[in-house]
């Protein structure tokens, strides 16, 4: 049995014009060490789709299908079994630390907590701890900077924080949503090796939330392309960049600069906007901005098939060349 197993999930927002689609039918498998990278444009339904796994939903969402971890189904919990598991077993990195980490209390605090809450350690052995994960995600002289504040980190150093909290208990799974959003390019750099570095020295799954399937070619195994809440293509990191099937993901790959090509090759925009979530389109999400697409693609959404082993694709046109 995979270690996290999803099937079928939707999530839909009660409003005042009814209930609004955000996710519809997502399902991947992750084993243990694992790294599967989520991409697509905003609005795709990424940060939803995980949000639901960790129940952080809004007060206005709803999340139904199968989200078994370790044979749990985390959609069914109780919010006092979800609390266990968040931060114990799955932690989660948010896309900017300043908003995640309390500006009033020092790192030293924060980190402490985690392990009171969870481990039930005292001051001095969390504090030792908190130290070495520090360490770990390398931050020079960790002992005396562990007593700051939040605002006297730079952003790159606030983020390996936040990476070090999320160890803290050694989870199993550790979902990072844009963790290198407004950093520079080197910071960037550094914070995807760390995740990686983590994910081997420690076994511990990661699934990376992105709009950049740059960032996904640096640590993921495996690629979910998402578009409109649905999964429009999902494979092997090296199928996907090689033999994309469909035409949403040629679409991001030709938008990304290439090293490879004279000049770093053309980019090419995708034409056309996002569907909107008020009025989603009866067939392929897709459809109204795609340049293969049929009468039958707007009448209902092509199905996730096999296109070869481990790689599936929804697109009616594709499947049959």
């Amino acid at each position: 049995m995979a270690m996290l197993e999803v099937d079928d999930l939707t999530v839909e927002f009660s409003t005042a014009d009814g209930m609004l689609p955000a996710v519809r039918g997502v399902g991947f498998t992750l084993e243990q060490g694992d790294a599967l990278g989520i991409v697509g444009e905003s609005g795709s339904g990424k940060s939803q789709t995980v949000l639901a796994l960790m129940g952080l939903l809004a007060d206005n969402g709803l999340a139904k299908g199968r989200a078994r971890f370790d044979g749990q189904d985390l959609l069914s919990l109780k919010r006092s079994d979800m609390n266990k598991i968040r931060g114990e077993k799955i932690s989660m990195i948010f896309q900017d630390p300043m908003t995640s980490l309390n500006p009033y209390l020092r790192v030293s605090r924060q980190m402490a907590e985690v392990l009171s809450l969870h481990k039930g350690m005292g001051r001095k052995e969390a504090r030792a701890e908190a130290i070495r994960m520090l360490d770990a995600v390398h931050i020079s002289d960790a002992a005396s900077r562990i007593d700051r504040y939040p605002h006297e980190f730079s952003g790159g150093m606030r983020q390996r924080v936040m990476i070090a909290m999320s160890l803290l208990c050694r989870p199993r799974l550790i979902i990072a949503d844009e963790p290198t959003t407004a950093l520079d390019v080197t910071v960037q750099s550094q914070i995807l090796m760390l995740l990686d570095e983590i994910r081997r020295e420690f076994g511990t799954a990661v699934i990376l939330i992105t709009h950049d399937l740059g960032v996904v070619a640096e640590v993921c195994d495996r690629v979910l392309v998402m578009y409109g809440g649905r999964v429009m293509e999902s494979g092997v990191l090296d199928d996907i960049f090689r033999r994309a099937r469909h035409p949403y993901t040629r679409g991001l790959l030709a938008s990304v600069p290439r090293l490879d090509k004279s000049g770093g090759g053309r980019l090419q925009g995708i034409p056309g906007t996002p569907p909107s979530v008020r009025r989603p389109p009866r067939g392929c999400p897709f459809e109204a901005r795609c340049s293969v697409r049929e009468d039958r693609c707007a009448e209902r959404p092509p199905p996730l098939q096999e296109a070869e082993s481990g790689h599936q694709v929804a697109c009616y046109v594709e499947m049959e060349t």
